[in-house]
């Protein structure tokens, strides 16, 4: 079978994708080829997946119809500069973040490309994905985008004047979730819980106040509302947070997150 789907970088993202993908049997194994730099990584994607693997990322442009930029954003510059463009018409999924449809369609030219901001939930298939199309994007190459990211999770289209805010929010967003878990279980310690079962109690918190929210469509200020009564525990919770500043601090943070994205794009 023809290489359909062609992979650089075979790091977390990278696999996580290819994992979902492979289970949901959007592509086989034999039609999928990674390129990754690590002989180890290499042969753990090929012993774990079945796919093919390689050293030479120009074999995945002379060979895929659809390639995932999946590398650090630092050395796109490096990996692309050496490839030759094919002749043949491809796909462009790139997840790096901030580097801007131009550079990556001067990298690719004549080329449809997507720009794409997945997040880590995305290796549980519960991530959030922002795709925005290039110059020479139509709407059956978004199409494609969308059924590819949905394979790990939910799917927007943004224009591409949204993607450095989207990185600041969803992209960045689980470091910030992960902080204000671990805190809830530090504060669990602090009154006396042991940690394990802290730990317990403020994941399932979360994960339950999210799945309450997604599935009635209710606004985060209604559900606080409903579980702060008058001179209750919550509202002297709630309280001590706003005196912290933690709004403030949870908007200043996507923000900087949001700068951070904008300067790796120049």
């Amino acid at each position: 079978m023809s290489v359909q789907f062609g992979i650089i970088g075979g790091g977390v993202m990278g696999e996580a994708l290819l994992s979902r993908l492979l289970v949901q049997k959007l592509y086989q194994p034999s039609a999928v080829l990674v390129s990754e730099p690590q002989p180890q990584r290499r042969e753990f994607l090929q012993t774990k997946y079945g796919v093919g693997v390689t050293a030479d990322n120009q074999s995945i442009v002379d060979a895929a119809s659809i390639i995932l930029l999946a590398i650090k954003p630092q050395v796109f510059e490096t990996v692309t500069a050496s490839l030759k463009p094919s002749p043949q018409p491809q796909v462009i999924l790139s997840i790096l973040a901030g580097v801007p449809l131009t550079r990556l369609e001067t990298a690719f030219p004549g080329q449809p490309v997507i720009r794409a901001m997945p997040n880590t939930p995305a290796t549980v298939g519960m991530g959030m994905t922002a795709i925005a199309g290039g110059e020479h994007t139509q709407p059956a190459h978004l199409q494609q985008a969308r059924q590819i990211f949905a394979a790990v999770g939910e799917v927007v289209e943004v224009p591409e004047s949204l993607m450095d805010a989207v990185t600041g929010l969803s992209g960045s967003g689980p470091g910030y979730v992960a902080v204000m878990i671990e805190a809830l279980i530090d504060g669990g310690v602090a009154v006396g819980l042991p940690r394990s079962i802290a730990t317990q109690l403020a994941i399932q918190t979360v994960r339950g106040t999210t799945e309450l929210l997604q599935t009635t469509g209710m606004h985060p200020a209604e559900l606080k509302d409903q579980v702060t009564s008058p001179g209750g525990t919550t509202i002297a919770g709630i309280a001590q947070l706003e005196q912290a500043g933690i709004r403030s601090a949870l908007i200043e943070a996507v923000r900087a997150a949001c700068r951070r994205s904008q300067e790796l794009g120049q």
